[in-house]
């Protein structure tokens, strides 16, 4: 993700700049419609403006250093909206001048941003409906949209895509805003989540092979997954489910926080300076363990994916389960790939798009759902809710892939790969959350994030080399 971060804007000039670069590049193959791109910026508007219909103090408020104030997010939206689907794309001015600077992330951090001169709660409403007047006027002047200038950023809606993506990925950041928060619930429950069940078996194997590892067909993919190349992998065994809380329990009770021998140097270090002693929000009430969702106190679900853990944390429980966090190539193929066909797909089950029934997304339920609860969504190997429910750590860093490019703008990805020869500050996360929208998730997309963060809502699963049998 960093959602929040990894999304953030470039100035105008950088848009410019790619626009301009991206009339010579070629593009996909499957076009976007207009009508569904403006559906698309509809239903995502929807959801942020739901977020922030709160009090305005409560908007206004920072409620952690580790995130922006809400009313940050809503009008940091609109301004990369301004930026990407109204200047990018042809208009001469800004729709409002002098706030790209106040919406630049890279150039103040989260815990700053209180201080900065923003729009107030009704002003960055306004705004918002302002600039997305003008991307509708522009969406029907550029129609169709393979057409026209700016080939690359329009090709398959790509720019548009890419939009709807980041203001779906300010809304998680916007719900782990409000995990953050204290104080009673402000946002409606979400739906009964289906139940879960016992597997048949508690890991699956994978076997060795090449597979392809990225996309470069994908219209809604991000450079960083680009491009597709083969992997070769020795075979290996990957947990049916993620790790559950009664597991990670059990590693609290047998002692796993305080066990130096399990923790990596960087790892106990940041353990003891911060006293972890379980996920976050989670908290022992005699012989209960409660915890805290959406200002909701309640006994955690041993049977749900934990969540709220950093990946020193997953390291951790993975050295005393005596197994290990895969590597990203292992998720991915794990995922993706279907040996009948020798072809990766877009999601677990095949390509068609997300339902109810195979993955837990888009925030119809307040948290993960049990485990087993989704048989529908397995992979071809036999791996399940490996998209949904919590992002799951992985053991490797954020690298590019050969042949990387950046599009359209090097502060999406590029500037957080480490220099060459250092190793990267960042884990890779895959498969999304409860709170990720569909659209803003499949089996190639990465998310990247430090191994301390844990307000995030990830989690992981298991790990191990096929010659340990």
């Amino acid at each position: 993700m960093r959602f929040g971060r990894l999304t953030e804007n470039p100035t105008t000039a950088g848009a410019a700049a790619s626009a301009q670069a991206a009339e010579e590049s070629e593009s996909p193959s499957v076009p976007l419609t207009v009508d569904a791109v403006a559906r698309a910026l509809e239903r995502v508007r929807r959801r942020s403006l739901s977020y922030t219909d709160i009090d305005d103090d409560e908007l206004v408020r920072q409620h952690s250093p580790l995130m922006s104030p809400l009313v940050w997010d809503l009008a940091h939206v609109g301004n990369y909206e301004d930026l990407w689907l109204v200047r990018a794309l042809g208009a001469a001015a800004a729709t409002r001048a002098g706030l790209d600077d106040v919406y630049d992330a890279f150039r103040h951090d989260r815990a700053s941003r209180v201080r900065l001169a923003l729009l107030g709660p009704e002003a960055a409403r306004a705004y918002l409906r302002e600039v997305r007047g003008r991307t509708l006027d522009l969406l029907d002047r550029l129609a169709p949209l393979p057409d026209g200038g700016h080939r690359r950023l329009l090709a398959d809606g790509f720019v548009y895509a890419m939009v709807v993506q980041h203001e779906h990925q300010h809304d998680e950041t916007m719900l782990a805003t409000h995990q953050l928060r204290t104080g009673p619930p402000l946002l409606a429950p979400g739906a009964p989540a289906p139940p879960g069940r016992e597997v048949a078996h508690r890991e699956v194997f994978v076997p060795a092979g090449p597979f392809t590892f990225g996309t470069s067909t994908d219209p809604w993919a991000y450079d960083n997954e680009r491009p597709a190349h083969q992997v070769n992998l020795p075979a290996f065994w990957i947990d049916t489910l993620p790790v559950g809380s009664r597991a990670q329990i059990a590693f609290i009770e047998d002692g796993g926080y305080d066990d130096e021998r399990l923790w990596s140097p960087a790892g106990w270090q940041w353990r003891q300076r911060e006293g972890l002693t379980a996920p976050a929000f989670w908290w022992r009430d005699g012989g209960t363990w409660l915890r805290r969702r959406l200002g909701h106190v309640e006994p955690v679900p041993l049977d749900e994916p934990v969540q709220h853990v950093c990946w020193y944390e997953a390291q951790a429980h993975a050295h005393w389960a005596g197994r290990r966090l895969p590597t990203e190539a292992e998720w991915e193929k794990a995922a993706a790939h279907d040996p009948a066909t020798g072809r990766s797909r877009r999601y677990p089950w095949g390509d068609t798009d997300p339902t109810p029934g195979r993955a837990n997304l888009g925030h119809r339920t307040s948290g993960p759902a049990p485990l087993g609860a989704y048989p529908a969504g397995a992979s071809p190997c036999g791996a399940e809710q490996m998209i949904g429910d919590v992002w799951e750590w992985t053991a490797s860093g954020f690298t590019p892939y050969p042949g990387f490019r950046s599009h359209p703008y090097r502060e999406y990805s590029e500037v957080f790969f480490p220099a060459p020869g250092e190793e990267s500050a960042f884990r890779v996360l895959r498969g999304g959350s409860w709170a990720t929208d569909g659209s803003a998730v499949r089996t190639t997309f990465r998310n990247w994030d430090y191994p301390i963060r844990r307000q995030i809502f990830a989690g992981f699963r298991l790990a191990r080399d096929a010659d340990d049998d």
